[in-house]
């Protein structure tokens, strides 16, 4: 008995306990539940609260609906200023004097004066020739002189004498005519030796070659004991005048007519490449090639510093009048099957505006119409461009 109840007190503590043990699992699980909410609770209070921020941020920083967005160019300021009508050419300098020294003698070379390519004067010595058989003849020449002057003071004598005696009847008129026609011989054989002696000396003078005109000499084709002659076709040296100079192009016959009024108001200058001097037009030819169109036109230039040598090709520029006109980079100028156009920079946008250009000048377009000056072109990025598109022009470098 007492056994049993042992028993069924041990069996009532056992069915108590499972009892203890569901109400703290529940009391566990409440407690889960409620942490899982509140954190619920919190993130959606947190995206709530970034949400309605970003939305605020959103609706104060965004405006309208973003259109196309505007091409970046170039732009440059159409100019309006005066500019040179000019005419390009390639030309060819060409001395205005040049002398090719030839022996008129058939002798020998004694003497070379100058350094090959030196500056000479006129009337330098040059050349020295062997004189020696001039000299011999012109000896013999004054020898002839001396004695017909001889004979011709005895034919005088004779003469004055026979004039006496036939004015006192001792002697013939015969005798008197032959003293006479005997003095008048001798006279003139004078006369011929005198001209003789000239021109020995004339021979003599040749022996001596001087520079005809002041220049630079060329490499000296002979040397001291050369043998040299009239018939010899090469020349002893040439020299040609570097100061001033000829500088020979051509030009477009549509120029003539501008070029000839240029020349009467004095105004037509030419200038070459390189040379800070400028010349003037001296001379038309007077006639146009039919071949090719062209006019040959000379001009005459200073040369003072001989930076033009002859026979080189320069860039000749022909300038005949200045213009007052609006001008744009030529990279600006757009053609099409209509004309040429530019895009035109107004309120942000680019605008077609059709023009007419004239001529070109140093790399810029001169305008003849369409444009009055001060307007910005769009000088790249105009294949991203048609009338009405939104532009932005580039910042200008620095130099540029």
């Amino acid at each position: 008995m007492l056994k049993k109840s042992s028993d069924g007190e041990g069996d009532t503590g056992r069915a108590a306990s499972p009892g203890g043990l569901g109400a703290a699992a529940r009391q566990t699980g409440a407690w889960r539940r409620r942490r899982k909410v509140l954190i619920a609770g919190v993130a959606i209070l947190a995206v709530a609260f970034f949400g309605v921020r970003y939305f605020k941020n959103g609706s104060q920083q965004a405006g309208p609906p973003p259109g196309p967005r505007p091409v970046s160019v170039d732009v440059a300021a159409a100019e309006r200023k005066p500019v040179p009508l000019q005419f390009d050419a390639i030309g060819t300098v060409t001395p205005i004097a040049t002398a090719a020294l030839k022996s008129r003698l058939e002798t020998t070379v004694i003497g070379v004066h100058f350094e090959d390519g030196a500056r000479v004067k006129e009337n330098d010595l040059l050349f020295t020739l062997d004189a020696r058989q001039i000299d011999a003849q012109i000896a013999q020449a004054e020898a002839t002189l001396a004695r017909d002057q001889a004979q011709l003071e005895g034919a005088e004598r004779d003469l004055k004498r026979f004039s006496e005696l036939i004015a006192k009847g001792a002697t013939t008129q015969v005798n008197l005519d032959n003293a006479r026609t005997q003095a008048q011989i001798l006279r003139a054989a004078i006369k011929a030796d005198q001209a003789a002696l000239e021109n020995l000396a004339v021979q003599k003078s040749y022996t001596e070659l001087r520079a005809p005109i002041s220049g630079r000499m060329s490499a000296a084709n002979v040397k001291v004991g050369n043998l040299v002659r009239p018939a010899d076709t090469g020349a002893l040296a040439v020299v040609n005048q570097m100061s001033p100079v000829y500088v020979t192009f051509s030009i477009p016959q549509r120029a003539l007519p501008e070029l000839r009024e240029a020349m009467t108001a004095d105004r037509a200058q030419v200038t070459v490449a390189g040379v800070t001097a400028s010349g003037r037009v001296a001379m038309i030819d007077n006639t146009v090639d039919t071949t090719t169109g062209m006019v040959s036109v000379r001009a005459l230039m200073p040369n003072a510093d001989e930076a033009l040598w002859p026979g080189t090709l320069v860039n000749a520029v022909l300038t005949v009048r200045e213009d007052e006109a609006v001008i744009v980079p030529t990279v600006a100028v757009q053609r099409s099957q209509t004309g040429d156009f530019v895009f035109v920079v107004k309120d942000g946008a680019a605008v077609v505006q059709p023009v007419q250009v004239s001529r070109t000048y140093q790399g810029q377009s001169v305008i003849a119409s369409g444009l009055s000056g001060g307007e910005s072109v769009v000088t790249d990025g105009q294949l991203l461009l048609s009338s009405g598109t939104k532009v932005m022009p580039r910042p200008r470098k620095a130099g540029a």
